[in-house]
């Protein structure tokens, strides 16, 4: 069973960053692809970005380019998203999600593991 544990939320003006954290605990990590959602109140649970057990990035270049960063640290089992220039579009709760998959998939019905959720508020 593998346990993913978000941190790294809260409330930010516009302009400003965050620092989201996914932890991992139970299973080996290795050879899962790490995925962000988010999901805004009244909306769908949407891909943000993701990164493969080898380091391939997808983004969800329409809603997140050139503010968004992932990475990841097989060693320490985590998976971080820098977020930049954050914008009150941005607000809704981030989920971080593991696959046992090769590749990164936007969709989130292909992803097995979920974490509980973190708030991230942008103000205006």
């Amino acid at each position: 069973q593998v346990q993913l544990v978000e941190s790294g939320g809260g409330l930010v003006q516009a302009g400003g960053s965050l620092r989201l954290s996914c932890a991992r605990s139970g299973r080996t990590f290795s050879g899962f692809t790490m995925g962000w959602f988010r999901q805004a109140p009244g909306k769908e649970r949407e891909f943000v970005a993701g990164i493969s057990w080898t380091g391939l990035i997808t983004y969800n270049t329409d809603s997140v380019k050139g503010r968004f960063t992932i990475s990841r640290s097989n060693a320490n089992n985590t998976v971080s998203l820098q977020m930049n220039s954050l914008k009150p579009e941005d607000t809704a709760v981030y989920y971080c999600a593991a696959g046992r998959f090769p590749e990164v998939r936007r969709s989130r019905d292909a992803y097995e593991y979920w974490g509980q959720g973190t708030q991230v508020t942008v103000s205006s």
